[in-house]
């Protein structure tokens, strides 16, 4: 008889997915390879899912659901389940992103995680990291948060940049030019604003450092800023007040989004789209 794994329901929103992914299975009469078959995945990493070895991709949750029968109820318990695969400290702030009605942006080094591109997101999130630590389904994590700007009302996104973000090489310069053609992308879109702090402001009101400012239909607002290893936030209206009024300077001070795109345009044109990627230094 195989040995089977004994799952742990309670022990977290993964391990709760996967017992109701067995538990579905089982009760369809249907083996690891059977349901591999029919979803195109293989046996193996199904199991892997059922006992939260493995995260699965959220493409392959809606077939599971169907192929069971689940009539939502994978759906459902992959909600909770895929904010697991975020550091822990983060989890709120994303559930932040998800609720707020407004989220206003000044990003001083890096495009912000709603507006990444997989393979720019690859490469911040790969920094000091072993190889296959848990980088794809990071990955994943970040790209299925900017599912919130495809909702029938998303919220407001307002985003200001420095502009040494357009200018610092991430990936190499693909991945740039496919990063600063994403950002304008959303021209045309009323909810998504981005706008450019030039090199000719000098001093500004965000010198210390990014920041976000989430906006709620019904709660105080919340001002965030991230660290290394785990985020502040605070709703103290003092603390939000301060940060609100840098924000608005920093709007101000900042190209319009119309300026915004035809800089990054320029920058996209004049420093990414030319000349072959830089390869190693001539040996002497």
């Amino acid at each position: 008889m195989p040995n089977i794994k004994r799952l742990d329901p309670g022990a977290s929103p993964l391990h709760y997915f996967g017992s109701e992914l067995r538990r579905l299975r089982e009760a369809a009469g249907l083996t690891l390879e059977q349901l591999g078959d029919i979803v195109y995945l293989t046996g193996s990493m199904i199991g892997q899912v059922e006992t939260a070895v493995r995260i699965p991709k959220g493409e392959h949750v809606p077939r599971l659901d169907t192929a069971l029968g689940a009539d939502g109820a994978l759906l459902r318990a992959w909600e909770p389940a895929k904010r697991s695969r975020l550091p822990a400290w983060f989890q709120q702030t994303a559930h932040m992103e998800e609720t707020a009605r407004e989220i206003q942006v000044f990003q001083a080094q890096l495009v912000h995680g709603l507006l990444q591109t997989e393979a720019y997101a690859r490469a911040v999130l790969g920094v000091m990291r072993q190889p296959g630590n848990g980088l794809d389904a990071s990955v994943e994590a970040r790209l299925d948060r900017q599912r919130i700007l495809e909702r029938v009302e998303p919220p407001v996104l307002w985003t200001v940049l420095d502009e040494a973000v357009l200018y610092r090489e991430i990936g190499g310069r693909e991945v740039m030019r496919e990063q600063l053609a994403r950002l304008l992308s959303y021209q045309d879109r009323e909810d998504v604003q981005i706008q450019v702090l030039p090199f000719t402001t000098g001093e500004h009101t965000g010198l210390k450092g990014s920041f976000d400012i989430f906006s709620f239909p019904a709660q105080a607002s919340i001002a965030y800023m991230e660290g290394y290893e785990e985020g502040w936030a605070t709703a103290d209206p003092r603390h939000v007040r301060a940060r609100s009024l840098r924000y608005d300077l920093l709007r101000a001070t900042a190209l319009s989004p119309v300026e915004s795109a035809r800089l990054i345009a320029h920058v996209m044109e004049e420093r990414y789209a030319h000349g072959p990627e830089p390869g190693p230094d001539p040996v002497a």
